[in-house]
């Protein structure tokens, strides 16, 4: 690996778990929403660097644009305000969170020393060659319009009931 990719790569790798870490230590839910938006920009930017550029569009497009405008929406739509106090209970409160920080990273030692082999054969039919014969973005659109239309449509409501829901949640008098 070149190391100009490799500089890349660690920097959006900490870019992606600093945000991750701020998001859930901010205790407003507009902060904590803008660090998510940092940290997928950033998962987009390391999908770029596994040569997935259509995932990593897609990440910015689908999770950080509509998902996160949603979401932004309706934190602003509850008016949340000032936070309350921290959740944390002092001393136990961090010495709880740092016992499962350290078994996380744990697990993660032993995921990460147990990958695939470097050379994987995929016997014809199967991903890889659809995506040969159709290209990336045909070998996922054509699932998702085909066998996976009515989940696809029902996700679409599913979203517009919690808009709705959330507007109704908001404004009491309509």
């Amino acid at each position: 690996m070149p190391p100009l990719t490799l500089t890349v790569f660690w920097a959006l790798a900490g870019m992606a778990i600093t945000g991750a870490t701020l998001c859930i230590t901010r205790r407003s839910p507009l902060a904590s929403a803008l660090w998510l938006v940092v940290t997928l920009f950033a998962l987009a930017g390391l999908f770029v660097l596994l040569d997935a550029q259509f995932i990593g569009v897609l990440q910015v497009l689908v999770y950080a644009g509509a998902i996160m405008v949603l979401f932004l929406f309706v934190i602003m739509l509850l008016n949340l305000g000032r936070p309350g106090p921290s959740d944390l209970k002092g001393p136990v409160g961090g010495a709880v969170a740092a016992l499962l920080a350290g078994t996380l990273l744990l697990q993660l030692g032993g995921v990460g020393s147990s990958g695939p082999p470097d050379v994987i054969r995929m016997p014809e039919g199967t991903v890889a060659a659809l995506q040969r014969e159709q290209g990336m973005v045909g070998a996922v659109a054509r699932p998702l319009f085909d066998t996976y239309l009515i989940p696809f449509e029902i996700t679409s409501i599913l979203l517009l009931a919690a808009i709705v829901g959330a507007v109704v949640l908001a404004k009491r008098k309509l």
